[in-house]
Protein backbone atom coordinates (compact mmCIF):
# COMPACT_ATOMS: atom_id res chain seq x y z
CA UNK A 1 0.00 0.00 0.00
CA UNK A 2 1.40 3.39 -1.01
CA UNK A 3 2.03 5.79 1.87
CA UNK A 4 -0.05 9.00 1.78
CA UNK A 5 1.63 11.77 -0.18
CA UNK A 6 0.98 15.44 0.39
CA UNK A 7 2.21 18.31 -1.74
CA UNK A 8 2.37 21.71 -0.06
CA UNK A 9 3.12 24.74 -2.25
CA UNK A 10 4.20 28.10 -0.92
CA UNK A 11 2.59 30.10 -3.70
CA UNK A 12 -0.06 27.84 -5.27
CA UNK A 13 -0.03 29.69 -8.57
CA UNK A 14 0.19 28.93 -12.28
CA UNK A 15 3.00 26.34 -12.18
CA UNK A 16 1.90 24.75 -8.89
CA UNK A 17 -1.63 24.32 -10.22
CA UNK A 18 -0.28 22.50 -13.28
CA UNK A 19 1.68 20.14 -11.02
CA UNK A 20 -1.35 19.63 -8.78
CA UNK A 21 -3.42 18.70 -11.83
CA UNK A 22 -0.94 15.87 -12.48
CA UNK A 23 -0.63 14.64 -8.90
CA UNK A 24 -4.21 15.02 -7.67
CA UNK A 25 -5.67 12.26 -9.85
CA UNK A 26 -2.89 9.97 -8.60
CA UNK A 27 -4.24 10.25 -5.07
CA UNK A 28 -2.06 13.03 -3.66
CA UNK A 29 -3.49 15.49 -1.17
CA UNK A 30 -2.82 19.10 -2.18
CA UNK A 31 -2.30 22.19 -0.06
CA UNK A 32 -0.76 25.59 -0.51
CA UNK A 33 -0.78 29.28 0.13
CA UNK A 34 -2.58 32.13 -1.57
CA UNK A 35 -2.48 35.90 -1.28
CA UNK A 36 -6.18 36.86 -1.30
CA UNK A 37 -9.52 35.60 -0.07
CA UNK A 38 -10.68 35.25 -3.67
CA UNK A 39 -7.60 33.20 -4.56
CA UNK A 40 -8.06 30.96 -1.53
CA UNK A 41 -11.71 30.35 -2.43
CA UNK A 42 -10.79 29.40 -5.99
CA UNK A 43 -8.19 26.92 -4.74
CA UNK A 44 -10.57 25.46 -2.18
CA UNK A 45 -13.18 24.98 -4.91
CA UNK A 46 -10.53 23.00 -6.84
CA UNK A 47 -9.95 20.69 -3.88
CA UNK A 48 -6.81 22.36 -2.54
CA UNK A 49 -6.37 23.04 1.17
CA UNK A 50 -5.73 26.79 0.79
CA UNK A 51 -4.07 28.98 3.40
CA UNK A 52 -3.36 32.73 3.27
CA UNK A 53 0.30 33.66 3.63
CA UNK A 54 2.49 36.74 3.35
CA UNK A 55 5.74 37.86 4.89
CA UNK A 56 3.81 40.15 7.20
CA UNK A 57 1.20 37.47 7.91
CA UNK A 58 2.95 34.09 8.24
CA UNK A 59 1.16 30.82 8.94
CA UNK A 60 -0.17 30.55 12.45
CA UNK A 61 0.71 27.20 14.05
CA UNK A 62 2.77 26.26 11.00
CA UNK A 63 3.83 22.92 12.47
CA UNK A 64 0.24 21.75 12.52
CA UNK A 65 -0.64 23.20 9.10
CA UNK A 66 2.42 21.68 7.45
CA UNK A 67 2.08 18.31 9.20
CA UNK A 68 1.99 15.36 6.83
CA UNK A 69 3.75 17.22 4.03
CA UNK A 70 5.95 14.81 2.08
CA UNK A 71 6.79 17.14 -0.83
CA UNK A 72 7.22 20.92 -0.77
CA UNK A 73 7.21 23.32 -3.73
CA UNK A 74 8.35 26.93 -3.42
CA UNK A 75 7.31 29.49 -6.03
CA UNK A 76 6.93 32.76 -4.11
CA UNK A 77 9.43 35.28 -5.52
CA UNK A 78 11.90 36.75 -3.06
CA UNK A 79 11.45 40.35 -2.00
CA UNK A 80 14.00 42.95 -0.97
CA UNK A 81 14.38 41.20 2.41
CA UNK A 82 14.85 37.70 1.04
CA UNK A 83 12.66 34.65 0.57
CA UNK A 84 9.46 35.03 2.66
CA UNK A 85 8.82 31.30 3.08
CA UNK A 86 12.41 30.56 4.06
CA UNK A 87 12.58 33.50 6.45
CA UNK A 88 9.26 32.84 8.15
CA UNK A 89 9.04 29.06 8.06
CA UNK A 90 12.47 27.62 7.26
CA UNK A 91 12.79 26.19 10.78
CA UNK A 92 9.28 24.69 10.62
CA UNK A 93 10.08 23.07 7.27
CA UNK A 94 13.42 21.69 8.47
CA UNK A 95 11.64 20.05 11.41
CA UNK A 96 9.08 18.20 9.28
CA UNK A 97 9.44 14.41 9.55
CA UNK A 98 9.14 12.47 6.31
CA UNK A 99 9.87 15.38 3.97
CA UNK A 100 11.22 13.62 0.87
CA UNK A 101 11.55 16.42 -1.68
CA UNK A 102 11.77 20.20 -1.88
CA UNK A 103 11.54 21.97 -5.22
CA UNK A 104 12.47 25.63 -5.61
CA UNK A 105 11.25 27.47 -8.72
CA UNK A 106 13.92 29.92 -9.81
CA UNK A 107 14.64 31.62 -13.13
CA UNK A 108 17.15 31.28 -15.97
CA UNK A 109 17.72 34.98 -15.31
CA UNK A 110 20.36 33.98 -12.75
CA UNK A 111 22.73 33.30 -15.67
CA UNK A 112 22.72 36.93 -16.75
CA UNK A 113 23.87 37.95 -20.23
CA UNK A 114 25.91 35.46 -22.27
CA UNK A 115 25.89 37.51 -25.47
CA UNK A 116 23.63 34.91 -27.08
CA UNK A 117 25.87 31.95 -26.20
CA UNK A 118 24.33 28.70 -24.97
CA UNK A 119 24.44 28.08 -21.22
CA UNK A 120 23.86 24.96 -19.11
CA UNK A 121 23.71 24.18 -15.40
CA UNK A 122 27.49 24.01 -15.07
CA UNK A 123 27.83 27.75 -15.76
CA UNK A 124 28.60 30.15 -12.91
CA UNK A 125 25.55 32.37 -12.41
CA UNK A 126 26.21 36.07 -12.99
CA UNK A 127 22.80 37.76 -12.76
CA UNK A 128 22.75 41.25 -14.21
CA UNK A 129 19.58 42.49 -12.50
CA UNK A 130 18.17 42.70 -8.99
CA UNK A 131 15.50 40.08 -9.75
CA UNK A 132 18.13 37.53 -10.74
CA UNK A 133 20.34 38.35 -7.75
CA UNK A 134 17.45 37.81 -5.36
CA UNK A 135 16.58 34.49 -6.98
CA UNK A 136 20.18 33.28 -6.77
CA UNK A 137 20.34 34.17 -3.07
CA UNK A 138 17.08 32.29 -2.47
CA UNK A 139 18.39 29.25 -4.36
CA UNK A 140 21.43 29.18 -2.12
CA UNK A 141 19.33 29.58 1.01
CA UNK A 142 17.10 26.62 0.20
CA UNK A 143 20.01 24.43 -0.87
CA UNK A 144 21.78 25.24 2.40
CA UNK A 145 18.67 24.24 4.36
CA UNK A 146 18.64 20.92 2.51
CA UNK A 147 22.33 20.29 3.13
CA UNK A 148 22.08 21.18 6.81
CA UNK A 149 19.05 18.97 7.48
CA UNK A 150 19.48 16.10 5.03
CA UNK A 151 16.49 17.01 2.85
CA UNK A 152 16.76 16.66 -0.96
CA UNK A 153 16.41 20.17 -2.41
CA UNK A 154 16.15 20.61 -6.18
CA UNK A 155 16.33 23.97 -7.99
CA UNK A 156 14.44 24.50 -11.23
CA UNK A 157 15.56 27.45 -13.34
CA UNK A 158 12.52 28.28 -15.43
CA UNK A 159 12.47 30.12 -18.74
CA UNK A 160 9.60 32.44 -19.71
CA UNK A 161 6.38 30.65 -18.74
CA UNK A 162 3.31 30.46 -20.96
CA UNK A 163 0.16 28.35 -21.01
CA UNK A 164 -3.64 28.57 -20.99
CA UNK A 165 -4.75 32.20 -20.73
CA UNK A 166 -1.17 33.44 -20.45
CA UNK A 167 0.40 33.40 -23.90
CA UNK A 168 1.04 35.36 -27.10
CA UNK A 169 -2.39 34.48 -28.50
CA UNK A 170 -4.07 36.10 -25.51
CA UNK A 171 -1.80 39.15 -25.78
CA UNK A 172 -2.67 39.58 -29.47
CA UNK A 173 -6.38 39.38 -28.72
CA UNK A 174 -6.04 42.00 -25.97
CA UNK A 175 -4.14 44.31 -28.29
CA UNK A 176 -1.19 44.13 -25.88
CA UNK A 177 1.26 42.20 -28.08
CA UNK A 178 4.40 44.05 -29.16
CA UNK A 179 7.11 43.03 -31.61
CA UNK A 180 10.33 44.37 -30.14
CA UNK A 181 13.04 45.18 -32.65
CA UNK A 182 16.08 43.61 -31.02
CA UNK A 183 18.33 42.11 -33.73
CA UNK A 184 20.19 38.98 -32.60
CA UNK A 185 18.27 38.71 -29.34
CA UNK A 186 16.65 35.45 -28.23
CA UNK A 187 15.33 33.98 -25.02
CA UNK A 188 13.90 30.67 -23.94
CA UNK A 189 10.37 29.83 -22.89
CA UNK A 190 8.48 26.85 -21.47
CA UNK A 191 4.87 25.65 -21.51
CA UNK A 192 3.49 25.27 -17.99
CA UNK A 193 2.53 21.64 -18.70
CA UNK A 194 6.18 20.84 -19.37
CA UNK A 195 7.17 22.50 -16.08
CA UNK A 196 4.73 20.18 -14.33
CA UNK A 197 6.11 17.06 -15.97
CA UNK A 198 9.70 18.06 -15.16
CA UNK A 199 8.75 18.54 -11.51
CA UNK A 200 6.91 15.22 -11.43
CA UNK A 201 9.94 13.48 -12.96
CA UNK A 202 12.18 14.96 -10.26
CA UNK A 203 9.77 13.86 -7.54
CA UNK A 204 10.09 10.32 -8.91
CA UNK A 205 13.90 10.47 -8.73
CA UNK A 206 15.09 13.19 -6.33
CA UNK A 207 18.74 14.22 -6.31
CA UNK A 208 19.85 16.39 -3.42
CA UNK A 209 21.36 19.67 -4.58
CA UNK A 210 20.30 19.22 -8.21
CA UNK A 211 19.84 22.22 -10.48
CA UNK A 212 17.81 21.89 -13.68
CA UNK A 213 17.12 24.27 -16.53
CA UNK A 214 13.49 23.96 -17.60
CA UNK A 215 13.01 25.39 -21.07
CA UNK A 216 12.02 24.27 -24.55
CA UNK A 217 14.30 23.35 -27.44
CA UNK A 218 14.19 26.61 -29.36
CA UNK A 219 15.25 29.96 -27.91
CA UNK A 220 13.68 32.54 -30.20
CA UNK A 221 13.12 36.28 -30.57
CA UNK A 222 9.91 37.49 -28.96
CA UNK A 223 8.98 39.22 -32.21
CA UNK A 224 8.90 35.85 -33.99
CA UNK A 225 6.55 34.40 -31.38
CA UNK A 226 4.12 37.31 -31.69
CA UNK A 227 4.22 37.12 -35.50
CA UNK A 228 3.43 33.39 -35.35
CA UNK A 229 0.53 33.98 -32.95
CA UNK A 230 -0.87 36.59 -35.33
CA UNK A 231 -0.58 34.16 -38.25
CA UNK A 232 -2.48 31.49 -36.29
CA UNK A 233 -5.24 34.00 -35.55
CA UNK A 234 -5.30 35.37 -39.08
CA UNK A 235 -4.48 38.96 -38.14
CA UNK A 236 -1.74 41.32 -39.22
CA UNK A 237 1.24 41.44 -36.87
CA UNK A 238 2.04 44.69 -35.08
CA UNK A 239 5.00 46.67 -36.45
CA UNK A 240 8.48 46.22 -35.06
CA UNK A 241 9.06 48.68 -32.21
CA UNK A 242 12.39 49.76 -30.67
CA UNK A 243 12.74 48.58 -27.07
CA UNK A 244 13.10 52.14 -25.81
CA UNK A 245 9.71 53.09 -27.29
CA UNK A 246 7.75 49.97 -26.34
CA UNK A 247 6.63 51.11 -22.87
CA UNK A 248 7.20 47.70 -21.33
CA UNK A 249 6.79 46.92 -17.64
CA UNK A 250 10.01 46.37 -15.68
CA UNK A 251 9.30 42.60 -15.67
CA UNK A 252 8.75 42.46 -19.43
CA UNK A 253 11.75 44.68 -20.09
CA UNK A 254 13.96 42.37 -18.01
CA UNK A 255 13.53 39.63 -20.63
CA UNK A 256 15.33 41.86 -23.12
CA UNK A 257 18.16 42.92 -20.82
CA UNK A 258 20.06 39.66 -21.30
CA UNK A 259 20.70 37.58 -24.40
CA UNK A 260 21.24 33.85 -23.87
CA UNK A 261 20.28 30.45 -25.20
CA UNK A 262 19.60 27.97 -22.39
CA UNK A 263 20.26 24.23 -22.69
CA UNK A 264 17.62 21.75 -21.48
CA UNK A 265 19.75 18.63 -22.05
CA UNK A 266 19.91 17.68 -18.37
CA UNK A 267 16.16 17.28 -17.79
CA UNK A 268 16.09 14.98 -20.81
CA UNK A 269 19.17 12.94 -19.93
CA UNK A 270 18.74 12.64 -16.15
CA UNK A 271 14.97 12.90 -15.66
CA UNK A 272 13.84 11.40 -18.96
CA UNK A 273 11.62 14.36 -19.81
CA UNK A 274 10.15 14.34 -23.32
CA UNK A 275 8.73 17.79 -23.89
CA UNK A 276 5.11 17.90 -25.00
CA UNK A 277 5.76 21.32 -26.54
CA UNK A 278 9.38 21.44 -27.76
CA UNK A 279 8.98 24.90 -29.33
CA UNK A 280 6.61 27.86 -29.27
CA UNK A 281 4.92 26.77 -32.51
CA UNK A 282 3.82 23.46 -31.00
CA UNK A 283 2.75 25.16 -27.78
CA UNK A 284 0.70 27.90 -29.43
CA UNK A 285 -0.94 25.50 -31.87
CA UNK A 286 -2.03 23.26 -28.99
CA UNK A 287 -3.36 26.19 -26.98
CA UNK A 288 -5.39 27.43 -29.92
CA UNK A 289 -6.79 23.95 -30.57
CA UNK A 290 -7.76 23.64 -26.89
CA UNK A 291 -9.48 27.03 -26.97
CA UNK A 292 -11.47 26.15 -30.07
CA UNK A 293 -12.43 22.75 -28.67
CA UNK A 294 -13.60 24.40 -25.45
CA UNK A 295 -15.59 27.03 -27.33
Amino acid sequence: MTAPRRLFCFGYGFSAQALGALLGPAGWSLAGTCRSEEGCRALADAGVDALPFAREAPLADAGRLLAGTTHLLLSIPPDADGDPALDRHGADIAALPGLAWIGYLSTTGVYGDTGGARVDESATPTPSGERGRRRLAAERGWRALGENHGIPVQVFRLAGIYGPGRNALAAVRRGAAKRIDRPGHAFSRIHVADIAQALAASIARPRAGAIYNVCDDEPAPGADVVAHACALLGVAPPPLTPLEEAGLSPMARSFYADNRRVSNALIKEELGVALRYPDYRAGLAALLAEERAGA
